[in-house]
């Protein structure tokens, strides 16, 4: 999953939804000298929700729905979609308007602006500047992405090619997603009752 669905389903809780955003930019252990104990349980709910994701029948099914050479990218292809899927029909996931939540969580990024790493740093402007993540719902602004983090990988890839691709299995993969999100809520619930405390 991506951003959106990272902050998303970290809950009400700021400090995890900080962690949940931090998750792709802190690798290995994090440094407890650094982030407050339940920003460093939101990275580990980030990592917690990657391995469920990786491993979910739905999710490997619609991977297997993507032709070469794309399917190599299925991981990226997914996570960008889904975070579409999710900012397109965002009033079934959520009651706080989609703008309004995007804005909340750029602001949270400012008000711990002493806890980001310089990569997030980055983004964060990246964000700011593109109204981010609620233009995910936009298909031309997800384009964008996908082409941004083609250039940004060190090998010949197709992302700046694949959204017409993803647009034409839409309806497919929407019934993944449909099967996927609710229980990938119903595990990152269940995982902050056991550890997010």
């Amino acid at each position: 999953m991506n951003h959106l669905a990272h902050a998303l389903l970290a809950g009400d809780d700021e400090w995890l939804q900080l962690g949940g955003m931090l998750g792709d930019f802190v690798h290995g252990q994090p440094d407890p000298e650094v982030f407050p104990p339940r920003v460093i349980a939101g990275i580990r709910l980030h990592r917690a929700i990657d391995v469920y994701t990786d491993a979910h029948p739905a999710v490997l099914a619609a991977k297997a729905q993507l032709p070469p050479p794309y399917r190599r990218y299925a991981g990226i292809l997914l996570d960008m979609w889904f975070d579409h899927c999710l900012a397109r029909d965002f009033a079934r996931w959520c009651v706080q308007p989609l703008e309004d939540y995007s804005d909340a969580l750029r602001a949270l990024l400012h008000r711990y602006d002493a806890l980001l790493p310089p990569a997030l740093r980055r983004f964060r402007g990246y964000m700011d500047a593109h109204g981010l993540p609620a233009s995910y719902a936009d298909r031309a602004v997800l384009g964008q992405a996908l082409a941004g983090i083609g250039q940004r990988l060190s090998r010949d890839n197709p992302l700046d090619s694949a959204l017409p691709m993803l647009v034409a299995r839409e309806a497919v993969l929407q019934e993944h997603f449909e099967v996927f999100f609710p229980q990938l809520q119903g595990f990152a619930r269940g995982w902050i009752e056991v550890h997010g405390g």
